[in-house]
């Protein structure tokens, strides 16, 4: 049966289980899998093969991570700065 809600009780709907979710269990605790998960990657893409010091690949990797955040913001100016002047 084709859900015949609007896009905005579907975000209500979607707050609702949000916010009983986060009322029964730890936040940080709960999304601690998918921050590793996500962290894991900058060191896979550094070190694919596994072969350099353990050291060395977290320090890359973290220069990865970091490099992968700044060019979010770099997006996120650009588009910012384009709103604007239109």
């Amino acid at each position: 049966m084709p859900s015949r809600l609007t896009p905005e009780q579907r975000s209500q709907r979607a707050q609702i289980a949000a916010f009983a979710l986060h009322s029964q269990v730890d936040s940080v605790e709960h999304t601690a899998p998918a921050r590793a998960a996500f962290l894991a990657r900058f060191e896979r893409d550094v070190d694919p093969d596994g072969v350099l010091p353990e050291e060395e690949r977290l320090r890359r990797a973290e220069c990865a991570r970091k490099a992968y955040f700044r060019q979010l913001a770099l997006k996120s100016a650009r588009r910012r700065a384009r709103r604007e002047r239109s």
